[in-house]
């Protein structure tokens, strides 16, 4: 009977009406702010959006209205890369989804794992039964070699990775119709085209699955296949910066895990091939999940095991990523922001926080390019940017209110006081509160 009751009061909750007043509203679309406007929310959605000057108080006395008294609005964050189950029976998903969801989360892309898992997680947080943001999954697919990755064998422990509908091998005999038909009967929204795959394979899949009306995400260099050829074959977003260095090597490996390591310093950022990449991707709308701040976090951990301290990093210098970022946006490429790691449990804020630092830094993305980024264009990422990502009449009441102006300044995106999803509030002081309690 508690938890009867329990969800009647949340249905309750969404099917109330209320007005949030005095708010300065960034609606994620690339429009300035909009001082003194009042937002009005029915059954999850939002309905109104008018300035203070036209706001009529309600008579009604069974209309709410919470005065937030001059925060900044923001719609709700979209992380691009999360990896949530790649063991199947990874205990630390739940916490994590409630991190991001108190810290302005309100959607995220998992990037492959086991989706017997992520399944009943996406079920669960879009119908609000778990807290934390929406979750959206993709389904994989690889050449042969790449399925003796451990990381594969994890998420189809119980079966053989490379043989079930989530994690599947493409080689010249794949029935692709029905490979990428098993793919969507996960109830995966996009395809992983990972590695292990020359061109034409790449090119295969994605036309078979635009063809059946599911997106595409690719590393941006397959191995063979180069990220010209990536492009080329029409993916919806290309995850990954650095790797777009393959562009300008005598040659792609031929897998995943190979030996070869890029001549990072000895590369322009500006290389012709490099731009030519990003001229493609802004005329076939490609995003961009660049996961800059991965690079620093890479490198940082080199740092911290590394018992030399002069040995040279021979990694991606995250200064060579910011610099290939700071080209694509200047080559009017499409940036979306995933961050691809998770931060430390101690940590109270998410990753996509770090990544959004990352891409104003060196990246010199602007505060309100970064917020389009992290609402608007992860929507759009996700196939739901016409129901959510920005703060118009007629989308989810998905939203973010914050203490101080972002636009001054991305890290104020810290200044979480409250996270809306689906019209239900989730203030700030509650998740510290509950996080207190944690033993």
């Amino acid at each position: 009977m508690v938890g009867c009751l329990a969800v009647n009061a949340k249905v309750l909750a969404q099917e109330s009406v209320t007005w949030y007043i005095n708010l300065d509203v960034i609606d994620g679309t690339g429009a300035p702010l909009r001082e003194d406007m009042a937002l009005r929310v029915e059954a999850g959605r939002m309905t109104d959006l008018l300035p203070m000057a036209e706001w009529v108080p309600p008579v009604d006395p069974g209309i709410e209205v919470y005065d937030a008294e001059g925060r900044y609005a923001i719609p709700g964050l979209v992380d691009t890369h999360v990896h949530l189950a790649t063991v199947p029976e990874q205990d630390d998903a739940a916490a994590a989804l409630r991190r991001q969801l108190y810290g302005g989360i309100t959607a995220a892309r998992d990037m492959a794992g086991d989706v017997r898992v992520l399944a009943g997680i996406a079920r669960d947080t879009r119908l609000d039964r778990m807290t934390g943001p929406d979750v959206y999954y993709s389904a994989l697919m690889a050449g042969e070699s790449f399925f003796q990755d451990p990381r594969p064998a994890s998420s189809a422990r119980g079966a053989v990775a490379g043989q079930v509908p989530w994690m599947q091998t493409i080689d010249a005999e794949t029935d692709m119709p029905l490979a990428v038909a098993m793919a969507r009967g996960t109830w995966a929204t996009g395809i992983k085209v990972y590695a292990n795959l020359p061109a034409e394979r790449v090119a295969a899949i994605t036309a078979e699955a635009h063809r059946q009306g599911i997106s595409v995400w690719a590393h941006s260099t397959v191995f063979p296949a180069s990220p010209a050829e990536v492009v080329d074959a029409g993916v919806d977003v290309i995850s990954h910066v650095c790797r777009l260095v393959f562009e300008t090597t005598a040659a792609v490996p031929e897998t995943y895990h190979h030996d070869s390591i890029p001549d990072y310093a000895g590369t322009d950022p500006a290389d012709p091939r490099i731009l030519a990449v990003f001229d493609a991707m802004r005329e076939q709308g490609t995003v961009l999940d660049a996961t800059l701040g991965l690079y620093g976090r890479i490198e940082a951990r080199y740092r911290d095991n590394q018992a030399d301290a002069a040995k040279p990093f021979d990694g991606c210098p995250p200064r060579f990523a910011a610099a290939l970022v700071a080209q694509a946006v200047s080559h009017g490429v499409t940036v979306s922001t995933g961050s691809d790691f998770v931060n430390p449990p101690e940590d109270e804020w998410p990753a996509l926080h770090d990544e959004l630092r990352a891409l104003a830094g060196e990246a010199g993305m602007t505060p309100l390019a970064l917020i389009q980024a992290a609402t608007q264009v992860g929507a759009r990422v996700l196939g739901i940017d016409g129901v959510t990502g920005t703060l118009e009449p007629g989308k989810r009441a998905d939203f973010v209110l914050l203490g101080k102006n972002p636009l001054d300044d991305i890290t104020h995106i810290d200044s979480i006081e409250m996270t809306v999803k689906h019209g239900r509030r989730y203030p700030r002081s509650e998740y510290l509160e509950l996080d207190q309690e944690q033993p």
